[in-house]
């Protein structure tokens, strides 16, 4: 009896360590089938991939779909350098622009998980320029002059977080931003690789916000704020911060702000267009050049300024699918990640869906589009990158380009079409 009861014992042990090893799995290549997957229709997606590329709507593109950890698909499709005919590998390097906004966000995070901050503290409580704020009344086109009415409230970390705090964008942004910023040398932050992150984010914190805090969503360089915040909380460059936290424990090993020499041969060649829609490779735009990444930068923008693969950013979302954990480590507690992605901004709306703390959230509105399940969390990057995150099929689905303007940037959607497509055993939320 003794004996069966220490069996039944080691059993029960034994279960409970393969289930919660089952809950974070590590990225691995599998075959489609063994995760729910048809390998003959994700051929579709090699199809249309191949048909982008040989009409050169865009030269190249990596797609990479895990569900449930198992990578099923990863491929790059097309060219990285269309004269000298060179093909575009999967673990090419590319700037991800915008995608940087959900590590910063994360990083914040993990500082909440610490006690360092309460999400609806007030910005001026860690940065004093942000102490008086003032929202834009009246502005003149013709010199940039403006007049102000005092805030309602002072501007909350919630609200950065969320995109609801009243700063908006230089140069992508409305006139008025872009006029108002460009006056003060506030940029996107990916234009003065030797600036100072704190030189322009106190800037910014004497200029007006858009709109009243907390009334509607405008994206902006609130995430570049942020940056600045996990600066002053941790007391470490931002670039230091996400080395040693986020990259490093996690694995991600080509995820830069600015690339080792050694790697440089890997940052894909960066496009455009002309005026008949002819794809052209890039010239600098709104004062950035195409190579950024590779300079020696002091610049670390927490919106913006991030390259990376798409293996390694997928190993990111793989951790928040996981709960907050990737191969034995734990960046945050799943309490935190079911927090982080659930809306966050009530009643106001970004387009058919809703903002946590980082991400898009897609609502039954925004769902009814493309069928990725309401719940699922989402973002890209402005030179030709997305990702979304289905927690209710296990699903991590990425698609790089690197290419804007892009006058066929459909080519996202039917990706997202193609994952759901491909799928045999769907699970509704």
């Amino acid at each position: 009896m003794r004996h069966l009861l220490l069996s039944f014992i080691f059993s029960c042990c034994f279960l409970f360590t393969f289930a919660q090893k089952a809950k974070t799995p590590v990225l691995q290549e599998s075959k489609p089938e063994a995760v729910g997957m048809s390998t003959e229709r994700l051929q579709r997606l090699d199809r249309v991939l191949q048909e982008y590329t040989e009409k050169n709507y865009v030269p190249g593109a990596i797609a990479l779909i895990a569900r449930n950890g198992k990578i099923v698909y990863h491929k790059a499709v097309g060219l990285d350098d269309t004269d000298n005919k060179k093909p575009l590998k999967r673990d090419a390097i590319m700037r991800i622009a915008s995608q940087t906004k959900a590590i910063t966000s994360i990083g914040l995070m993990m500082l909440y998980e610490e006690g360092k901050f309460l999400l609806d503290d007030p910005l001026s409580k860690y940065i004093p320029a942000f102490r008086n704020p003032k929202v834009l009344d009246k502005f003149n086109p013709k010199d940039s002059s403006y007049t102000t009415v005092p805030a309602r409230g002072q501007v909350t970390i919630r609200q950065l977080l969320t995109h609801t705090s009243g700063i908006g964008y230089p140069a992508i942004g409305t006139k008025e931003a872009t006029a108002i910023y460009a006056k003060a040398h506030v940029t996107s932050g990916i234009s003065t690789p030797n600036a100072k992150l704190a030189d322009a984010m106190n800037t910014l914190g004497t200029l007006p916000l858009m709109h009243q805090p907390g009334e509607q969503f405008t994206y902006g360089l609130s995430t570049d704020v942020l940056g600045y915040l996990i600066e002053i909380l941790s007391g470490q460059p931002l670039d230091v911060y996400f080395q040693k936290r986020i990259f490093e424990p996690l694995g991600m090993k080509d995820t830069y702000f600015y690339l080792p020499a050694e790697k440089h041969n890997r940052l894909a060649i960066l496009y455009a267009e002309d005026a008949a829609k002819n794809t052209i490779k890039a010239r600098p735009r709104f004062g950035a050049g195409p190579d950024y990444p590779k300079v020696n930068g002091t610049y670390f923008s927490g919106g913006a300024g991030l390259s990376s693969t798409a293996y390694d950013y997928a190993i990111f979302l793989q951790m928040l699918l996981n709960g907050g954990e990737y191969n034995g480590k734990r960046l945050l507690g799943p309490a935190t990640v079911k927090l982080i992605t659930t809306n966050q901004i009530g009643d106001v709306n970004q387009g058919d869906n809703k903002f946590g703390l980082g991400f898009g959230i897609i609502t039954a509105k925004g769902s009814a589009k493309f069928g990725i399940p309401a719940g699922s969390f989402e973002w890209g990057g402005y030179f030709g990158t997305t990702y979304w995150v289905d927690p209710a099929n296990g699903i991590v689905a990425l698609l790089y380009t690197q290419k804007t303007p892009n006058s066929y940037g459909n080519l996202s959607d039917k990706f997202r079409a193609q994952v759901y497509q491909a799928i045999t055993d769907l699970t509704l939320p």
